[in-house]
């Protein structure tokens, strides 16, 4: 690996360090910084977002105890999190388990609708497959303009689920769209860190969810 492809990760970080003393100090005080930045970040989007999270949580429970599921999606990152979501909903270390699926979870449906009929539509059709009007529709974005993630919430909404978008940067177009209820943008413009607070800010819808169920989650 050339010295170059690492250089966006830790650009203090010369071609030819040698010194193993020097540089482990250099990482640990990047790490040490970069915590403090997505601690200061989930802190403030916390307190941005804390009714609509509150109020996402209201009518998610609404829709939960009508016998609806939760539908979770996104790309690359925001799949990962769209997964670990999904599991902590449905099975929750405390308190009570939510039906959810991840509709990223299965590469065959995902790379079979990406294949046959597009990318952009490898949510929305599997929002026509599943999606019922009790249920709820969350989608996550780093940028808020990911292409299938805004047309499974056209899709959704059409079908009558209750919309979830959680963006980053300035909410793309997710902040404007008619098909997101709720929508929490974390405004930063570092991927890393919309990412680690998207996944602090699902923890908390979570645990609202489950004090909304009538459940306590701590």
């Amino acid at each position: 690996m050339s010295p170059e492809s690492t250089d966006f990760l830790y650009p203090f970080i010369e071609g030819d360090e040698r010194d193993a003393t020097s540089l482990l100090r250099d990482l640990s005080a990047s790490a040490r910084a970069k915590a403090g930045e997505s601690t200061i970040l989930v802190h403030a989007m916390r307190e941005r977002w804390a009714a609509t999270l509150g109020g996402a949580a209201a009518a998610m429970a609404g829709r939960v105890a009508a016998g609806g599921r939760v539908l979770v999606f996104g790309n690359g990152g925001s799949a990962t999190d769209a997964s670990t979501l999904a599991a902590l909903l449905s099975t929750p270390p405390r308190g009570r388990p939510v039906a959810a699926r991840s509709l990223v979870a299965d590469e065959s449906v995902v790379t079979a609708l990406g294949n046959d009929v597009g990318f952009d539509l490898v949510f929305s059709r599997q929002l026509i497959a599943h999606g019922r009007p009790d249920d709820v529709a969350i989608g996550v974005s780093t940028s808020g303009d990911s292409e299938n993630v805004l047309r499974g919430f056209v899709e959704a909404k059409r079908l009558g689920l209750l919309t979830i978008g959680f963006a980053g940067y300035d909410g793309g177009r997710m902040a404007t769209s008619g098909a997101v209820d709720h929508c929490v943008v974390v405004g930063s413009d570092s991927v890393h860190r919309v990412q680690e607070a998207q996944a602090a800010l699902g923890f908390d819808l979570w645990e609202r969810l489950q004090r909304q169920l009538g459940e306590p989650a701590a």
